[in-house]
Formats: C-alpha cells, sequence, structure tokens
C-alpha cells in the first residue's frame, strides 16, 4: 500500500494529539446531525422525552464500539480502516413504520434481525456482486435521500403532531438552512467542517429565544444530572413476519452502503489501488451487521457507517485508524451525559426540517454518482426510471399503504423498501438475455476503429463496466488491430472474443498471421529505426502497458493475444 500524495496521515500513521482529537471531533460532529434519525423514531412510537434519550445513549454506545472495531482488522471483525459509524438513514423508512405498527420493541427487534441479514451477505458478498449491481446501490442512497427529504418538507407542512406549521416556524426551518448552506459554499476550514452543526446549534437557539420549543422538556434539562449511567427501563423486543421484507431490504441497504464506503477508504488510502479488497469489505459488512444488531439489542435503531465521514476524511486528509479510538471514546462518554442526549430530544420541529432537507440533498446527489457511475443501457435505464417512479409514488400518496391490505402495507410504507424491491426484480428479469461473453470478427476493411468502439460501447452499458475502462479497452483492441493489420500480415478476419464480470474484463484477439510480441522493455530509438520488427515491438510494448495484463501466444496454429482488465 503506497500513501498518495495529497493525505496528510494515512491509515497506518499517528497524527499529533491536536490533529487526533480535533479530526475525532469533526467526525462526532457529522454524527451528531443523524442523532435526528432516533429522535424522529421515537416521536413516531409516541415516546416520552426521557425513553427518546435512553435510545440515544444506547445507541452510543453501540456507535462508540462499533467506530472503534472497524479500524482494527482482528479476524473476520474489522474493515481495518478509520470509518466512522452512525444512524443510518436506510433504517429510517423501515423503522417508522415498525413504530406505527407495532411500537419501539418491533423496531429494536426488527433492526437485530436486519443487522442478522447485513452480517450473513458479509458471508457471500462475492458471488451476489452479480445481483447488487451499484446502480442498486445508488438507488438505494438515491432513495434513502428522497425519503429523508421528504420527511423534513412534511415536518415543515404539518409538522410532528400534523398542526399546521405557523410562519415563525418556517422562518426558524429556512434560517437554519440557509446558516448550514452558507457555511458549506461561502466558508473554508472548521466552519465549513462544522456547518451542519453550527446550523443547528444557531437554529435551535432561535427556535426557543422565538417560544418555538417544549417549555416543559426544556425545562426538564435543568433538573438532569451532568452524569449518570445510561439507563434501559425501554428494552423490550418484539417480531413481526410482516416487517421482515421491509427490515430485510434495509441489511441490504446497510451492506450496499458499507461495501461503497470501504472501497472508497481503500482507494484513499492507497494510491497504487486497482480494485476492491473483497476481504476488508467482507470484514466490514460483517462488523456492520453486527454493530446494527447490537444497537437493536440495547434498545436502539439501526446503525451503520457514515457516508458523511467519507467527505471529512477526503476534504481533511488525515485516515489514521487511530482516530477511530478517539471518536469511540467521545461517543461513548457523550452516553452518561443525560442533558447532552435531553438536548437533542428537545430539538424543535422546524430545526430538525431544516436540518433534514440539508442531509437529504447531500446523500440524494450522492447515490445520482454511484449511479452514473457505470455505463447505463436501455435496461439498467429501465430498471432505475422504474423504481425511481415508483420510490415517488409512495412519497406522493402515503394513503396507498394505509388502504392495502395488511400484509403489503410495509412494502409500500417506505420509498426505499418499495423502490428497492422493484429495482432487485427487475434487475433479475431485465438479466435475461444479457450475454457476458460476445465476440466479433473483424475483416480489416471498412472502418473497423468505429466497429470496434459500437461493439465496446454497447456490450459495456449492458454489463454496466466502469466508463474509464471501456475507454482503455477500445484504445487497446483499435491499436491493436492497426499494428497487426500493418505488422503482421494477417490473412483471414481479426476475431475478438470480449467475457466480463463484476472483477474482470478479458479480451482475446486471435488471428493468423506473425505473432505481435508484447515485451516488457520499450526498444531503443536505434531498433525502432533500424531493425525490421523495431515497429512492430514498440506497438507491443504500447499494448502491454494499456492493459492490467497482455500476452501473446501461439494457440491451434493461430496468435493469440489475452488482454486482462482489472475492474
Amino acid at each position: 500500500m503506497k500513501k498518495p500524495a495529497d493525505l496528510a496521515f494515512g491509515v497506518d500513521e499517528r497524527p499529533p494529539s491536536s490533529v487526533l482529537w480535533l479530526a475525532a471531533l469533526q467526525h462526532v460532529g457529522v454524527l451528531a446531525l443523524v442523532m435526528v434519525f432516533p429522535l424522529l423514531v421515537s416521536r413516531a412510537a409516541g415516546a416520552s422525552p426521557a425513553i427518546a434519550a435512553q435510545i440515544l445513549s444506547a445507541g452510543m454506545l453501540a456507535l462508540g464500539v462499533a467506530t472503534i472495531a472497524q479500524a482494527r482488522a482482528y479476524g473476520p471483525i474489522g474493515s481495518g480502516y478509520l470509518a466512522p459509524t452512525g444512524f443510518q438513514a436506510v433504517y429510517l423508512g423501515p423503522s417508522l413504520v415498525a413504530a406505527q405498527a407495532g411500537g419501539l420493541p418491533l423496531v429494536f427487534g426488527m433492526t437485530i434481525f436486519a443487522g442478522l441479514v447485513e452480517a450473513t451477505l458479509s458471508r457471500v458478498w462475492r458471488p451476489l456482486r452479480a445481483y447488487l449491481p451499484p446502480e442498486l446501490s445508488g438507488l438505494v442512497v438515491l432513495f434513502t435521500g428522497l425519503a429523508v427529504m421528504a420527511i423534513g418538507v412534511r415536518y415543515l407542512m404539518a409538522g410532528s403532531d400534523g398542526q399546521p406549521v405557523p410562519l415563525v416556524g418556517w422562518a426558524v426551518a429556512g434560517s437554519t438552512l440557509a446558516i448550514m448552506i452558507g457555511l458549506n459554499l461561502w466558508t473554508r476550514g472548521m466552519l465549513r467542517m462544522f456547518c451542519a452543526l453550527i446550523g443547528l446549534i444557531a437554529g435551535y437557539v432561535l427556535a426557543v429565544t422565538l417560544d418555538l420549543g417544549s417549555a416543559t422538556e426544556l425545562a426538564a434539562i435543568g433538573h438532569m444530572p451532568l452524569i449518570a449511567l445510561p439507563r434501559f427501563d425501554h428494552l423490550a423486543w418484539s417480531f413481526n413476519l410482516t416487517m421482515i421484507v421491509p427490515f430485510a431490504v434495509a441489511g441490504i441497504a446497510a451492506a450496499l452502503n458499507t461495501s461503497a464506503n470501504v472501497t472508497i477508504y481503500q482507494r484513499l488510502n492507497d494510491a497504487e489501488w486497482v480494485r476492491p479488497d473483497i476481504q476488508s469489505i467482507s470484514r466490514g459488512t460483517l462488523t456492520d451487521g453486527l454493530a446494527a444488531s447490537t444497537s437493536g439489542a440495547l434498545g436502539s435503531c439501526g446503525i451503520s457507517t457514515l457516508s458523511a465521514s467519507v467527505g471529512v476524511i477526503m476534504a481533511t486528509g488525515v485516515a489514521a485508524r487511530v482516530i477511530a479510538y478517539a471518536i469511540g471514546a467521545i461517543v461513548f462518554a457523550l452516553a452518561f451525559l443525560p442533558k447532552f442526549t435531553a438536548v437533542l430530544v428537545a430539538t424543535p420541529t422546524p430545526v430538525v426540517a431544516g436540518a433534514l432537507i440539508f442531509i437529504g440533498c447531500f446523500i440524494l446527489i450522492g447515490g445520482m454518482q454511484i449511479i452514473t457511475s457505470r455505463m447505463l443501457d436501455a435496461r439498467k435505464s429501465l430498471v432505475i426510471g422504474l423504481s425511481v417512479t415508483a420510490a415517488l409514488a409512495v412519497i406522493m400518496f402515503p394513503s396507498v399503504a394505509v388502504s392495502a391490505p395488511t400484509w403489503l402495507r410495509p412494502l409500500l410504507g417506505s420509498a426505499l423498501v418499495t423502490g428497492t424491491v422493484l429495482a432487485f426484480v427487475l434487475n433479475l428479469l431485465f438479466r435475461l438475455g444479457v450475454r457476458q461473453k460476445v465476440a466479433l470478427s473483424l475483416d480489416g476493411a471498412g472502418n473497423y476503429p468505429q466497429a470496434i468502439e459500437d461493439f465496446f460501447t454497447q456490450r459495456g452499458k449492458a454489463w454496466g463496466a466502469r466508463p474509464d475502462i471501456i475507454r482503455r479497452v477500445i484504445f487497446g483492441v483499435t491499436q491493436l488491430a492497426e499494428a497487426v493489420i500493418e505488422n503482421c500480415s494477417p490473412t483471414g478476419p481479426l476475431v475478438i472474443d470480449a467475457s466480463f464480470d463484476e472483477y474482470n474484463l478479458e479480451v482475446h484477439v486471435s488471428y493468423e498471421g506473425d505473432l505481435l510480441e508484447l515485451p516488457d522493455a520499450r526498444p531503443t530509438e536505434r531498433e525502432v529505426r533500424e531493425e525490421d520488427d523495431g515497429a512492430r515491438r514498440l506497438a507491443g510494448y504500447m499494448l502491454r502497458r494499456n492493459a492490467d495484463r497482455a500476452q501473446s501466444v501461439r494457440r491451434d496454429g493461430r496468435a493469440v493475444i489475452h488482454f486482462h482488465f482489472d475492474h
């Protein structure tokens, strides 16, 4: 592993104490913002402020342990990277449905189940990747962003209690959102890093000043002790068969989220990164699933690795895993500070609304970026378009779930669940007829460079391959065809065979004629000018460098050039 030049502290390095604790505080600032998710679930279940505070404290215990566990690779546990954990938006939709259907015990019990689904997936991640393509991961993130923003807008329209929000409430929500946006766009350094947290605090103060906060809850904060052991009076668990699909989808979504995050951490820490380390991803996903189950067992909501922390690491260049211990210590300590959790529980609804809209913007755009990172053909475009339409229908017409049969309500009660299930089914259906192995024959006449480009562009879209890999393939095969036609006296057509899976793209070009060598060393200028095969050897050397691996052999009387591209 080679540390990139733009990374200040790599995964195995130890930054100075001041940098270490400052970086940890930045991640805790991001984590504080997503603590609104268990708050929303508590309100949906009609829980008292005291119970909501207990749920937060229990969750922070699980978060602290999970963040530390991810940092080291012990046997099957831990991704080995700084991968902070937080309350995860993918659990929000199913948890809200469960809270309304069976109260908090059902939320806790089904969160345990979802975590076990993710942990199980981690053991069979490699063979399942073909059925969980990147565009499905992007859709999950996009649906999560849509759902989060929809909740924020709903709070603005009707409040958390269904009552119309007064004009002053709109002003507070708008001010909260404006502060977050302004600090994010027009400041640098710490102000930009903590833009969401600063906006949350400013909105909170403004709401209390304008008498929008709950006087009873705020008065109770003053009577609470500064330090106290977490309480678990709320602990109870229940399970419901009708909630299996929504929470299974949440577990799959969390696995996709963690897989993507760990892959990014690998790329950030290795300048020579080529492909994802499946073992690290598997360990990280197993840890993530066990962490979610632990959170449910302690009486809290679903947790997973935080995508927002990826942005913090990219912005600061500080990726040292030792920071995870500082984050874990801070979060663990917060669980023993009842005043802190009580302040979060008392967050006024307009402030929560502004924060949710801000968070949702970045989650939604992150999903779009994942979707567009791969080439898309008509099949994949239909999967995406139809699934997004279904998710939007659930958001726009929530009454459909209420009027649906009891067994169908959990499926239609969450945009994430509806959209993801439809996307998964359509992906399986549309895979029919998609060939992973294809061939093209070139006779050297006509516009063969265009034929090669059209062939691999179409196949790349059907496969869902990365655009940069397809560009390398098109360049390499086109240059190879030119070199063979000009230097190897081919008789008959050039036959191109290509195959693809989620990890590798293999290309074999065979022809009858002189074998094109692929030397490891570049021919000298004198050799290129004076020797008969100098130009041919130079072409072979350049072709070898374009692919991740290359080989030229004779097989059954034909010359065969093999290109391998890591995907």
